[in-house]
Parts: structure tokens; sequence; C-alpha cells
């Protein structure tokens, strides 16, 4: 599974974590996968298997800002979630500004297959997919 250039991308929330896979020669990702958390801690034992399976070379956590670029409640907490990818498993984490990610996923899953389509995990590991495009599309090298 594991491809060079690959990057793994977490929408961090307490009840869901979404995640996506990319690539820095296309800068297209695509949906892993969420899970559930609880109260922003998730099951580090499917982390680790991701992580083993993929072998991202940089790992991209979404930081969630308010629109003028403030920090909002839940912006220490996925500060605190990338500092434990970082401290536990020794991957190289980013922060990307997050905003309107949630809301970009939505439409797309909507555009694609209606309101069916907009289930809590669908719609988290779309986020990630966004956020990690819009890193690769900032970052490409």
């Amino acid at each position: 599974m594991a491809a060079a250039g690959s990057i793994m991308a977490f929408d961090f929330g307490t009840r869901s974590i979404g995640v996506a896979i990319g690539q820095r020669i296309t800068c297209t990702a695509r949906p892993l996968t969420a899970f559930k958390a609880c109260d922003g801690v998730p099951d580090w034992q499917q982390i680790e298997k991701l992580l083993n399976d993929w072998r991202p070379e940089t790992v991209v956590v979404g930081l969630p800002l308010n629109m003028d670029g403030s920090e909002q409640p839940l912006t220490p907490r996925a500060r605190k979630f990338a500092n434990r990818l970082h401290g536990r498993f020794g991957v190289q984490v980013v922060l990307h500004d997050e905003r309107l990610s949630t809301v970009e996923a939505r439409a797309g899953l909507f555009e694609r297959g209606g309101f069916r389509a907009l289930e809590k995990g669908k719609v988290d590991a779309g986020s990630a997919v966004v956020i990690l495009e819009s890193w690769l599309k900032q970052f490409p090298e």
C-alpha cells in the first residue's frame, strides 16, 4: 500500500476523526476512513495500523480556526492531537488551516449522492481530503 511521497491527513473532531491519503505526484487525495473518538481521544491502535500500512512521509492535521483566523475552542485540542501523533509514532506532522473544509466536503458529497451521501464518516473523511489537497496545492514539493 505504501507509496513514495504519500501524505496522510486527519480531520480532528471530538467525536469522529476523518482520514485521507494522497500523494505529491498528482497533488490529489482520497478518503480512507473515519473512526470514532471519545471526547477527542482516538483509538491509537487504529491510527498506528493506518500509519504502518501507508507509511506516509508527512501527516497533515487540520487546524480549526474561526473565519477571522482566530482560534476556537477546538484549536488547542487539534494541536494536542498533532503533538501526540508526532510523539507516539515519530512521524513528521504539520498543521494546516482547515477553514470551510467541512462545508466543501459536504457540498461535494451532496452533489454526487444527495442527502444519503452526507453520512458523518463520509463527511469527515471528505474533509480530510479537502485539507490534504489544499495543503498539497500550497506545498507541492
